[in-house]
């Protein structure tokens, strides 16, 4: 089986861009707030909308993926913590719907109702709902609710300890992603992304989280950022601080998934991490989209770069594309095996 854990919903209807707009404009004028949040979208609707993923997964051979919410489309910065509330709570409920429709197709994680300055506890209500009425395996982590200015505390301060302790009690992984970026100075997918995944990893390894929460999981995505081409930096700097390797430091708890539109960073990747922290992801429909005029193929068909890779002996293939998807998301696990999926026997 194989299981791409990173993909985003970036088809959705107009009707929830309509309802956005109107909702962002009533914050100037409050004559032009929607005054229904039904968006009068329908399950053909919602099925018509996800066919070019459904195209792409039988093109490339991938069988399921792990399905969230736009990631730009998150704006933690804009509007106020109310808004953001509502907002993520639409947002996840059409993932909900469209995971219901095709449970062999996707897989539903979520977004959080962050908001800068706002204290990730009161995250907590939703997180609860959508695990434990919508059956959702994860969720995604903006470190950085600002867009771009990173006005929150690290990953590592203690205000977000509420909101990890419940990951831990729901057995649910988070996605470190960022969403777009109002800074001029990073563009959102070409820096702040980048920025972002590469940030989160340099203030796990300052600190002690894992420590406190010895079963918490967070999965860095695109390729990890920075971090696999700087590996031996990271080593260097957490050894100057005396922590321990990094295999005990981070690695029991942080994994990287493979969004990483090359042959070339694949390879590095693969070189660098263990196979143990790899989940297959491609982002589809999501970053890069176009045909890679070197090969003709799509940049982010991702399983090529992995199915070239002579290094992978059978047993690391399969915890790429499946297995270490199942142990980090135990929910997708259990989900899989009532359906006659179980995994694979070590």
């Amino acid at each position: 089986m194989i299981i791409d854990i990173h993909g985003h919903y970036t088809t959705e209807p107009q009707a929830l861009h309509q309802f956005r707009d109107k909702q962002l404009a009533g914050l100037a004028d409050p004559m032009r707030r929607p005054l229904s949040s039904d968006l009068g979208i329908t399950d053909e609707m919602l099925l018509k909308s996800v066919e070019p993923q459904l195209k792409f997964q039988k093109e490339r051979g991938s069988d399921l993926t792990i399905f969230s919410p736009r990631a730009a489309g998150m704006a933690h910065h804009v509007g106020t913590e109310a808004i953001s509330m509502q907002w993520s709570a639409m947002s996840n409920d059409l993932i909900y719907r469209i995971c219901s429709l095709l449970p062999d197709n996707f897989a539903a994680v979520g977004q959080l109702p962050q908001h800068p300055g706002a204290p990730p506890k009161n995250c907590i209500p939703e997180l609860e709902r959508i695990v434990n009425e919508l059956g959702f395996a994860g969720v995604n982590l903006n470190p950085d609710p600002s867009g771009g200015y990173w006005t929150d505390p690290p990953l590592t301060d203690r205000q977000w300890y509420p909101l990890y302790e419940k990951l831990c009690e729901l057995e649910v992984p988070a996605m470190i992603h960022v969403t777009s970026s109002c800074n001029p100075g990073f563009h959102h997918t070409g820096a702040h992304y980048i920025n972002g995944d590469t940030t989160a990893f340099r203030q796990l390894i300052q600190g002690d989280l894992f420590r406190d929460f010895p079963t918490l999981k967070f999965v860095i995505p695109h390729g990890g950022g920075a971090v696999p081409f700087h590996w031996g930096a990271y080593r260097g700097l957490a050894q100057e601080m005396k922590k321990p390797l990094l295999s005990e430091h981070l690695l029991n708890n942080v994994f990287f998934d493979t969004c990483v539109y090359h042959y070339p960073g694949i390879e590095l990747m693969a070189k660098v991490i263990p196979a143990d922290n790899i989940l297959f992801a491609s982002e589809m429909l999501g970053a890069v989209k176009g045909i890679d005029p070197e090969t003709g193929h799509h940049y982010d068909d991702t399983k090529r770069y992995i199915d070239q890779l002579q290094t992978l002996d059978e047993e690391s293939r399969y915890k790429i594309f499946e297995g270490n998807a199942r142990r980090v998301y135990p929910r997708l696990d259990a989900q899989l095996a009532e359906r006659g999926r179980p995994a694979r026997a070590a």
